[in-house]
């Protein structure tokens, strides 16, 4: 089987590693940055909040050098619950002499900064001032579609709260393509994982690695992917933060074991005929 160039010029698909065609039967995607950009810029409300918190500890470091810290961090951990980029704060707190609160109450503080911006959006969309399709990654409406088109059952999982993951892909026009379910983070976080959705449904179903579809654009889904011989695409999106955090983001998923990269969904029907062999 070709690999890297079975596209050749002609797309931006990119094809590293070989994979066994046309068995997926089921696919999960990721929400944030995969389909939804409705928080787009979440990394410029996080980041300065932590580095707050830092900087009320007995630290004799400057802004900028506690900006490096953070930003390594919560970009390491994205894709995760938001949760675990709180323990890390709270980890990097008691580091430096600091008494950290509980991980949820930096949680509320994080989603008490970033709801006012998510909320002005879903209002703009709600009043028709925003349309769906521009707070949609390109073409990731149509791409469920046409996964629904060949009877792939789709799941939804994300490391944001259900209960925003719920209304936003309602919001965006995409909740009904979930015929699986949609997942999101829980309060009690230990109750949910990507890891554990992708298991449950390997499972259910009784499922080899190449039935399963895994789709998004943090490297935690993609290695979370391949720890199951999974199918992994990873979405190397564009998203607007001032820290370049996504710099890397095609370099990150390589690593982490992506089988396909691509931009964007732009060119599905290109995708779906390589991975469905049709």
């Amino acid at each position: 089987m070709k690999t890297k160039n079975i596209f050749e010029n002609s797309t931006s698909i990119e094809i590293l590693n070989k994979i066994e065609r046309g068995k997926v039967r089921h696919a999960i995607l990721d929400f944030d940055g995969t389909i939804s950009l409705i928080r787009d810029g979440w990394q410029n409300v996080m980041v300065p909040m932590m580095i707050d918190v830092l900087m009320e500890t007995p630290t004799d470091e400057s802004r900028k050098q506690l900006e490096s810290t953070v930003v390594k961090f919560v970009d390491q951990l994205t894709g995760k619950q938001t949760i675990y980029q709180m323990i890390r704060l709270c980890e990097e707190i008691q580091k430096r002499g600091g008494t950290a609160k509980d991980p949820l109450d930096y949680k509320d503080m994080y989603n008490d900064r970033l709801l006012p911006i998510v909320n002005d959006r879903i209002t703009k969309l709600e009043n028709q001032e925003i349309k769906s399709n521009d707070l949609r990654v390109p073409m990731s409406l149509e791409f469920l579609q046409k996964l629904t088109a060949y009877d792939i059952k789709c799941y939804l999982a994300s490391g944001t709260d259900i209960e925003f993951v719920k209304h936003e892909a309602k919001l965006l026009g995409v909740a009904e393509y979930f015929d699986g379910e949609i997942f999101g983070a829980l309060r009690e976080f230990s109750k949910f994982s990507k890891e554990m959705v992708i298991k449950k449904i390997l499972a259910d179903f009784d499922l080899n690695g190449s039935e399963l579809l895994i789709v998004g654009d943090g490297y935690v889904e993609i290695q979370n992917a391949k720890s199951v011989n999974a199918i992994a695409v990873g979405v190397v999106t564009k998203e607007n933060n001032v820290y370049d955090m996504n710099a890397n983001k095609r370099q990150r998923l390589i690593r982490a074991g992506a089988d396909i990269i691509i931009p964007d969904f732009r060119e599905a029907d290109q995708l779906l005929s390589y991975l469905l062999d049709i």
